[in-house]
């Protein structure tokens, strides 16, 4: 029967799996999850109306969304979005940049900085293999005691964590940097962090969680295997002993 803990790990690889997914589906494909935002509110004194206009950020393009809203008459009106085609490596619309009164986005966000983005759909197919590496431990352990599946397992789980970590990192300082190019060249625009990227952080502690638990396992099921062993070593030793104390 196979113990609790080695079910645990496919869970958490999975959760991770389905995280990084989800991300690397991010906008323009799944809207409401993006990497990052630009956005301005563009004021007229003109009956109070304004236009407020963002850009989310996604792997693989970008959305440009806004609304038009006036004080004086009472006016809401959302803005039909335009959305980029889906591609590797994607640059700025003028567009973009004329929507939101920053002509130096162009140079900001470059086919380059986008490029880098590529790391997500790379990592989510590292996971799935992982996934498929604990599915087939999890089916060896009922054929054989081996540990051998669970430490290749482990070691697996640790460099994708790592490389998830890695993609974590690189992705706050991909949009720390578009901040800080944003606000010394640009007036009134405002970066946020997007969901995307704390989703990143979620698979990397649940890849972490597995490969511990993975090894937790691995030490657990030593410790009772040599437990179990020492006990039928003490019942070989006292089974003369009662024989004879039987005889005599």
């Amino acid at each position: 029967m196979i113990s609790p803990v080695f079910i645990i790990p496919p869970f958490l690889i999975f959760s991770a799996f389905l995280l990084l997914l989800l991300v690397t589906l991010s906008v323009p494909i799944i809207n409401p999850i993006y990497i990052f935002r630009l956005s301005a509110n563009l004021h007229s004194d003109l009956y109070g109306s304004g236009v407020s206009e963002w850009a989310d950020f996604g792997v693989f393009g970008y959305c440009l969304s806004g609304r038009a809203e006036s004080r004086f008459i009472g006016i809401d009106v959302g803005i039909t979005e335009l959305c980029s085609g889906t591609q590797v490596g994607y640059t700025i619309d003028d567009t973009v940049a004329e929507a939101l009164d920053a002509t130096e986005l162009n140079h900001t966000i470059s086919s380059a900085t986008a490029g880098a983005l590529i790391l997500h759909p790379i990592i989510t197919g590292l996971i799935f293999g992982v996934l498929l590496l604990s599915l087939f431990t999890i089916w060896r352990r009922t054929k054989s005691s081996s540990r051998i599946p669970s430490i290749v397992t482990t070691c697996v789980g640790c460099f994708v964590a790592f490389i998830t970590t890695a993609v974590f990192l690189i992705d706050v300082i991909m949009v720390t940097v578009v901040r800080n190019i944003v606000y010394d060249n640009t007036d009134g625009v405002h970066v946020k962090y997007g969901n995307a990227v704390w989703m990143v952080l979620g698979a990397a502690i649940a890849l972490w969680l597995a490969s511990f638990s993975v090894c937790f396992a691995c030490i657990r099921n030593r410790t009772t295997s040599a437990e179990r062993a020492s006990r039928r070593e003490e019942e070989k030793t006292d089974a003369p002993r009662i024989e004879n104390d039987t005889t005599s």
